[in-house]
């Protein structure tokens, strides 16, 4: 699958994001992940069923078509099972670099599923829970599904209620949707930072414990 991750925002707003992240977290003990993936699964029966689903109307139609011009039938099985064949390979290869079309071969309940795997996966992989507080939350972005979940620590998980990150889901996901993507997740990554502060307000002694901005081509 292309590296959608590399193609959603330019290196310049990348690095913008980075700084938000640091200075969101200058204000807090709390420790910020933002996590830019370019798909949470390859979805490979997608790929199969879009090009079974182009393929199959196609070779119906081209085969009595063929098979007359070689004079061996209009309804010759072999013919039919090679041109389908070639138009499935051609069409499975089509799917697979598309994602427009790949998503609609997709279920939402198979992309929630994978994504939520992903993010909870990309939340201990990036060792989030070893925060000194338990206080880590990871902004994770999954490109092709255009889905964004908001992870916190049990720390965090125990004073900040789940409509406060839902409701920033909702905002950069609207601004991904209007090709305002840096600043929609700046100010999620600003709004996480002054969450944190009010349960976690910085100490003389913090470190930054975690890598700030990861970019995944997975």
């Amino acid at each position: 699958m292309q590296n959608l991750a590399q193609k959603l925002l330019t290196r310049e707003e990348y690095e913008q994001i980075n700084t938000a992240v640091q200075t969101a977290e200058k204000g807090t003990s709390g420790e910020i992940v933002c996590l830019v993936q370019s798909a949470s699964y390859h979805y490979p029966m997608a790929d199969l069923l879009g090009g079974a689903a182009f393929a199959l109307p196609i070779a119906l139609v081209l085969t009595p078509a063929i098979g007359g011009l070689l004079w061996i039938g209009h309804q010759n099985l072999w013919l039919f099972l090679g041109i389908f064949a070639i138009l499935l390979a051609a069409f499975h290869q089509l799917v697979q670099r598309v994602p427009a079309i790949k998503r609609r071969f997709i279920s939402r309940r198979e992309i929630d599923e994978e994504v939520h795997e992903a993010a909870v996966t990309a939340f201990f992989q990036n060792e989030l829970y070893r925060t000194k507080e338990s206080n880590g939350v990871l902004l994770f972005i999954s490109v092709f599904e255009r889905r964004i979940w908001i992870l916190a620590d049990h720390g965090v998980s125990a004073k900040v209620d789940q409509s406060e990150w839902d409701a920033l889901v909702a905002k950069v996901s609207s601004g991904i949707k209007r090709h305002q993507a840096a600043e929609a997740i700046g100010h999620a990554i600003g709004r996480i930072g002054k969450i944190l502060a009010v349960h976690f307000p910085p100490k003389p002694d913090d470190t930054n414990e975690l890598e700030d901005l990861i970019v995944s081509a997975q």
